[in-house]
């Protein structure tokens, strides 16, 4: 018998299939997954280390009439391929990322991190700042690559592997993925985001536990574009003030997304769209932040 939250993720697959259809892209050496809707000014989309490119899905939708919308898998996620190095930085993912603008001729996007998907974006922005009009950082994770934070990044790594071990990723998925999200969050919001996160493949998740536990965005904090700092009121995993002392270090500013938890996207998702609109439209009219 099938439960609600099973009727729930079952029509959102359908969606997701419809609407923001899966694409795999050959680069040099690797596979590379993606999903694509609309046409238009590009805006790729970074998933954190708990999810994939379908937490995308309802802002993808929104935002798929006036724009093309981009979501990649990450390394090691999804049917993509992951990185050869067994603890890699995220210049290593932001490689990866420009062979694939290059690969979908795409020469300038608005880039959107989320969570630890702002590792990768803000690597992206410090070293190929030609390639981006606008970079959005939402709940951005930090990183513990700092020296000063060794003793947390050994605990979190820890933790985290022992999880990964012990558990396995489907229990992972059911006992951390409530977290993600505010108590209010509706019974879809809480079945896209275990639905995701059961998702995980266990090599690409060591690599993106190493890849927080081994950097630290601040190294890229010389940006060379406007930035924008969002955290849902609500977020737990990287909060307000967190996400708020990270805004200030780069000197961008900061919104909070009401009602949202950590996954924004899932929880709020006209909220993020909305927001992504706008920097869409200042990124085309050169409009101040």
């Amino acid at each position: 018998m099938l439960h609600a939250t099973d009727n729930t993720t079952l029509a959102l697959q359908a969606q997701l299939e419809q609407a923001f259809a899966l694409r795999l892209v050959q680069l040099p050496g690797s596979t590379q997954a993606i999903r694509e809707a609309g046409c238009g000014p590009a805006i790729v989309l970074l998933h954190g280390i708990g999810s994939g490119a379908a937490s995308w899905l309802q802002v993808a939708v929104q935002l798929s009439a006036s724009a093309r919308v981009i979501a990649w898998d990450a390394p090691g996620y999804g049917q993509s391929s992951p990185l050869p190095m067994p603890a890699p930085k995220a210049m290593d993912y932001a490689r990866r990322l420009l062979q694939l603008l290059d690969a979908l001729q795409i020469e300038r996007c608005v880039l959107v991190g989320h969570s630890l998907g702002a590792l990768t974006a803000a690597a992206l922005a410090s070293s190929a700042a030609q390639r981006l009009s606008r970079l959005v950082l939402l709940s951005p994770a930090r990183g513990y690559g700092d020296p000063a934070r060794a003793a947390q990044a050994a605990e979190v790594r820890s933790k985290r592997l022992q999880a990964l071990e012990q558990l396995g990723i489907a229990n992972i998925a059911s006992q951390r993925s409530a977290h993600m999200l505010s108590a209010a969050a509706s019974a879809e919001a809480r079945a896209w985001v275990q639905w995701n996160m059961a998702r995980l493949v266990p090599q690409g998740y060591r690599q993106a536990i190493e890849l927080l536990c081994g950097d630290d965005l601040l190294r890229y904090a010389d940006l060379g574009m406007p930035c924008q700092v969002f955290c849902g009121a609500a977020d737990s995993i990287t909060p307000p003030l967190d996400c708020q002392a990270l805004a200030d270090r780069l000197g961008a500013p900061f919104e909070l997304i009401a009602g949202a938890g950590h996954a924004s996207p899932i929880e709020q998702p006209e909220a993020v769209a909305t927001l992504l609109a706008q920097t869409l439209d200042a990124s085309l009219t050169g409009t101040a932040l």
